[in-house]
């Protein structure tokens, strides 16, 4: 790069000494925000676009500038861009280079703009695309679980509250309850989409512009559906960012709720799942040992998530308005945050490819634990006219009665049934059977059969 006059900080003309390394070292972002550069400059392109139009620039200005920012942008995505800590940010490094490629024209670039408009707008673009692209991988992790659930529908297993046997039910039951979750997740992330629509440039530094600019024409121009309506508020606005980072909280969370419940069922006690030699590691000194650290990694990086939103938060909350240097340190946060998602989630649909049930163990251990005990109790009420507490009280005895004796329900007679309540007859015995008490569970969102394989072809046409 050849040297000139512009080589310089914008603000020399004013501030006359030479700031210290130390500021030098804390002031510049450019390590961190390079990575807008796309967004910076189809934002500045738009913005000198929409100067011609208004006849603030000439034509030949306009075009010197589009062209000197076409090839930086190449530059840039080539790696033949040498970025400058002198020049602080992404902005300031796109325009010195500018200055360089096309001459004084260069100049006319920040017309009726300041950096504070200029990074809120290139920061929103960044957002829409990495909230699309959370969205795709969140995609990617309903369709894994769907296939994963359409071959486990008659697989049986028990339900667990408090960590203990509930009720039986379906494996895919339970797996399409992350696909509501992740879906959920789409929604979040897809309402904060609408809520990044109003586009900042054009406000300027606080107050706006006294060039007569048109801010409909940039918001066309970039993808934004309406411009921001107070310059103060549009310079000073992070909302976004903490709805994002709270999004990316939230399904991380997911991610780990599902990773603890993974590990806790490979573990030697539970015993309830396969996984695959690819997404365990072995230990150091013990030789048997194939540990889940790939769940634990997905279990530990919420944590940091949290963190980052909690960061944000603590940053704004005694913020004046408008624009603060406190303000630059939300990059880095939601960079990270993102980062960090997209890895968990790449992690995550390796691991749901890579798992299998132990359907013997799962069976057995849903054979446990009584489970069937509150279908005998609906039993009794639909079929021998009792009250719901009545027929838990003549459950409750007949549980206590099978502990007592060491059987499982569907060890008991009819005889040892009749002793507690006569009025039982033989078709009680179905009641016991888990396959019969999955199939009974036909109300919307219940874990029959029939209700999983509608829903999992329901997600399959939302593809």
């Amino acid at each position: 790069m050849t040297k000139n006059k512009n080589n310089q900080a914008i603000w020399n003309a004013r501030i006359k000494k030479k700031p210290s390394t130390l500021f030098q070292k804390v002031g510049n972002s450019i390590g961190i925000d390079k990575r807008l550069y796309k967004e910076d400059i189809k934002g500045s392109t738009v913005h000198v676009e929409m100067l011609f139009k208004q006849k603030i620039i000439s034509f030949k200005i306009k075009n010197k500038i589009i062209y000197g920012l076409g090839k930086i942008e190449k530059e840039i995505s080539n790696n033949k861009f040498e970025f400058n800590k002198k020049y602080e940010d992404i902005h300031m490094n796109i325009e010195k280079r500018l200055f360089q490629i096309i001459g004084e024209d260069a100049g006319y670039i920040h017309t009726a703009r300041s950096r504070n408009d200029q990074v809120i707008t290139d920061f929103k673009i960044w957002i829409k695309s990495a909230s699309k692209e959370i969205n795709h991988y969140l995609d990617k992790i309903i369709q894994s679980t769907l296939k994963v659930s359409e071959k486990n529908i008659e697989t049986v297993m028990p339900g667990f509250t408090h960590l203990q046997n509930a009720q039986a039910i379906s494996l895919a039951h339970y797996l399409m309850a992350y696909v509501e979750i992740f879906h959920r997740d789409k929604r979040r992330f897809n309402h904060n989409l609408d809520s990044l629509n109003e586009n900042p440039l054009g406000v300027a530094a606080l107050s706006g512009t006294s060039f007569d600019i048109d801010r409909n024409y940039t918001t066309k121009k970039l993808g934004f559906k309406n411009p921001t309506n107070n310059s103060i508020d549009t310079v000073s606005d992070r909302d976004f960012v903490l709805d994002f980072l709270y999004g990316i909280s939230v399904c991380s969370m997911h991610i780990s709720r599902i990773a603890e419940e993974l590990i806790i069922w490979s573990s030697g006690g539970f015993n309830l799942i396969h996984l695959s030699d690819k997404i365990v590691t072995g230990s150091s000194i013990m030789p048997q040992k194939r540990n889940p650290d790939l769940l634990e990694y997905l279990r530990g990086k919420s944590g940091s998530s949290f963190g980052n939103l909690f960061s944000m938060l603590t940053i704004l909350k005694g913020l004046p308005l408008s624009y603060f240097k406190d303000l630059q340190d939300d990059k880095e946060i939601v960079f990270r945050s993102f980062d960090t998602l997209m890895n968990c989630l790449k992690i995550l649909d390796e691991i749901l490819k890579n798992f299998s049930p132990n359907k013997k163990r799962m069976l057995e251990l849903a054979n446990s634990g009584y489970i069937t005990a509150t279908d005998l109790a609906d039993y009794l009420v639909k079929n021998h006219s009792m009250s719901f507490r009545i027929a838990y009280q003549k459950t409750s005895e007949i549980v206590n009665f099978a502990e007592q004796k060491k059987k499982r329900l569907n060890e008991l007679s009819l005889d040892e049934l009749k002793n507690i309540e006569p009025k039982l007859t033989f078709d009680v015995l179905k009641v016991f059977d888990l396959k019969n008490s999955i199939k009974s569970k036909k109300s919307y969102g219940g874990t029959s059969f029939e209700n999983i394989k509608r829903m999992i072809l329901r997600y399959k046409k939302k593809k």
